[in-house]
């Protein structure tokens, strides 16, 4: 009997070291996406002029409206029972829209470019770690075009995250959840001359964010949404290796690689991406091919 009973307290301690490891998890989260930032960004250049304006609509069509709508005024992005639910914000001056709150230009370059909000608060979930490396040009379009937009008055719900949720982004299920932990926010990464060339290649894989679902050598990986299958290799080691560059654009303006098979648009934007020009899906091509030939990560 005194066994049984010294097993008994054993197994309940053990118990409650686990119960409360898994509160203190919990609430590092809860801390994590809490927490606020001084962060003063280097200012950015913001024409209004018309060909700014409609350069900052194409990335914006590029890169933002798949989370924040055809309008940018939000939309629900991801809905779980046991992990939660996140939409993007509505960035409109409209009712329910965040923009009132960005008072200056430098307030967007925060929040787009280093992940923080007006206020201090980590952005959840915001892909700054990649728009980080937009170049002063770009961010500045950007900024531009999301001004002129029109008013859209619509309320989103932010964020709701299950208690599960917390514990598993402590390990990193999701990925990276707050990019401004990730950035090195006192200095600029060096962007390329716009042109035809692997260079400014590797700067759309950079801004697009290729390598957070086909890791970070792009030889395969997965989407943070656990939902998602996993990422091809994009190397000359995986399935592009046959491919040609007409091949390549053809399979990002359809949505269907040489072969017939559908790309899935909810973890392949294929329909955003194939918003670029030619010349930019090119030099995306070109950097692809330039890879070394890699086999596709385990």
């Amino acid at each position: 009997m005194k066994i049984l009973k010294r097993i008994a307290i054993v197994l309940g301690s053990l118990v409650g070291v686990v119960v409360l490891t898994v509160v203190v998890i919990y609430f590092m989260t809860r801390s994590r996406l809490n927490s606020t930032y001084e962060i003063t960004p280097r200012a950015v250049l913001v024409p209004n002029d018309t060909a700014t304006i409609a350069r900052g609509r194409h990335w914006v069509d590029v890169y933002c409206t798949g989370c924040h709508g055809p309008d940018l005024a939000g939309k629900r992005m991801f809905e779980d029972p046991d992990i939660g639910s996140i939409d993007a914000p509505n960035l409109t001056r409209g009712r329910g829209g965040v923009a009132s709150a960005y008072a200056s230009d430098i307030d967007w370059v925060r929040s787009i470019r280093h992940g923080v909000r007006p206020s201090g608060q980590a952005l959840f979930i915001m892909p700054s770690r990649e728009y980080y490396y937009f170049s002063d040009e770009d961010l500045g379009s950007i900024i531009s075009y999301i001004k002129s937009l029109p008013p859209v008055d619509k309320t989103t719900a932010g964020y709701e995250l299950t208690f599960l949720s917390h514990i598993l982004a402590a390990f990193g299920a999701f990925g990276s959840i707050l990019s401004v932990e990730d950035i090195q926010h006192d200095v600029r990464p060096p962007a390329p001359p716009r042109d035809v060339t692997a260079a400014y290649g590797e700067y759309l894989v950079n801004t697009g964010g290729c390598r957070t679902c086909h890791g970070e050598n792009l030889a395969g990986g997965k989407d943070p949404n656990p939902h998602a299958p996993p990422s091809p290799n994009l190397t000359p080691g995986g399935p592009l290796k046959s491919w040609t560059r007409e091949d390549f654009l053809l399979t990002l303006r359809t949505g269907f690689t040489p072969d017939r098979r559908p790309l899935q648009a909810a973890f392949m934007p294929w329909d955003q991406f194939g918003r670029m020009t030619d010349n930019e899906l090119t030099a995306l091509w070109l950097y692809l091919r330039a890879q070394p030939a890699l086999a596709t990560n385990d």
